[in-house]
């Protein structure tokens, strides 16, 4: 019973509780689409923003962790990770969609809108549009494509110049809130990753982990755990006056708060890195993008029970995983391992210091590759993509 260390964080290859979150996340997600009034109480359309989060946090720390071993980030290396991690499954239900869309007749309305997900500006579909939940892609394409350039070229290693641009950045998104709008502005989907970029950064460095190491104390940790599923559940009573974008900036702060005591030995983050769990988050990009169709499945064979019911929600579920399962083994793994392959010839360099003989994490599916004269293990973690908005 004790706090986890600094040294044992940093030689953490997998974050198992993580991806029992992104289960978590990803089956909320599906209740809040499908499940219709039964499940209203979970609100589960916030859970998007637990993926934002954890997005950023894992990402930034797979920069952080390449750049400690090997002084500098290979954007060019980063971009060919990132493109075979997400591009080949999109494209493919995106494929899947206008395939449906043509046998039914209906293939105009995605044909027009195509350019919108191809350019990844899905975020301004319009309400009716198929493939809608693909905004969050759109959302996380741009941030990647921009923050690793900000954050690890244009700042050099210092812990407080980057936490200082990081802030700033915060400081940026959350003026580009409009006072009054209809619905969710889409800075706020950047102040969310952002916030798992913050602990990503925090954490990476002796002082700053120190601050959050009380929060990976079993007993801290299960006392976080159990006040963030209570905040959960009190979403749906969040006051109309104070807007969403305040209670989605303190849903992601607190999801940020919480990712600390998910790597703690408590016995309720355990219970996150169950195997049936982590299977469910590995596989939750593909069952993401998958879940219209899926949904459509699940009501043909229930169709007594409706458009939303619990019945159609499991069933979504159910048949979002065993197909996600096909695409992760045959889709996603190969076109990653293409990925890391490609990366490796464009990184031609050794870790730096004593640290060759390291291993690096390989935190999920997705890894990389470091090549010097012959290919070695090169420390990455896995990325993460959100669930869709209501």
């Amino acid at each position: 019973m004790r706090s986890l260390r600094y040294d044992e964080f940093q030689a953490m290859r997998r974050f198992p509780a993580l991806d029992g979150l992104r289960a978590v996340a990803a089956v909320m997600v599906f209740a809040f689409h499908y499940g219709g009034p039964s499940w209203k109480w979970l609100t589960g359309w916030i859970g998007v923003h637990l993926f934002f989060v954890l997005s950023g946090f894992l990402i930034t720390t797979l920069l952080l962790r390449e750049e400690h071993r090997y002084g500098k980030v290979s954007l060019r290396a980063f971009y060919l990770r990132r493109f075979f991690r997400i591009m080949p499954v999109y494209l493919l239900v995106l494929f899947l969609t206008w395939g449906l869309a043509r046998l039914s007749g209906s293939a105009d309305t995605i044909e027009h809108l195509m350019k919108y997900y191809l350019l990844f500006i899905n975020e301004l579909l319009p309400g009716n549009a198929p493939y809608l939940h693909s905004w969050t892609i759109g959302i996380e394409q741009k941030f990647y494509l921009f923050w690793p350039a900000i954050a690890f070229v244009l700042v050099t290693a210092v812990f407080r110049r980057r936490l200082a641009v990081t802030v700033g950045l915060l400081v940026l998104f959350i003026a580009l809130i409009p006072p009054d709008i209809a619905w969710l502005s889409w800075p706020i989907h950047y102040v969310a990753i952002l916030l798992g970029c913050l602990t990503a950064v925090v954490m990476h460095h002796p002082r700053g982990f120190a601050l959050v190491r009380p929060l990976t104390h079993p007993v801290t940790a299960s006392a976080v755990i159990v006040v963030f599923v209570a905040f959960q559940v009190a979403v749906q009573y969040w006051p109309v006056r104070f807007g969403q974008e305040a209670l989605i900036g303190s849903y992601a702060a607190a999801a940020a708060l919480l990712l600390p005591a998910l790597l703690s030995r408590s016995v309720l983050a355990r219970g996150l890195g169950l195997r049936p769990l982590v299977f469910v988050g590995e596989r939750s990009y593909s069952m993401y993008l998958i879940q219209s169709i899926a949904a459509r499945v699940a009501i043909g064979l229930l169709p007594a029970m409706g458009r939303r019911s619990t019945a159609v929600f499991l069933g979504a579920v159910v048949v979002a995983l065993i197909v996600a399962d096909v695409l992760y083994r045959w889709v996603e793994l190969p076109m990653i391992e293409v990925g890391r392959q490609l990366a490796a010839r464009v990184t031609r360099r050794g870790p730096r210091g004593d640290s060759a003989g390291q291993a690096g994490p390989t935190v999920g599916a997705e890894t990389a590759t470091e090549v010097e004269l012959t290919p070695r293990p090169r420390e990455v973690l896995a990325d993460t993509v959100p669930a869709a908005r209501g």
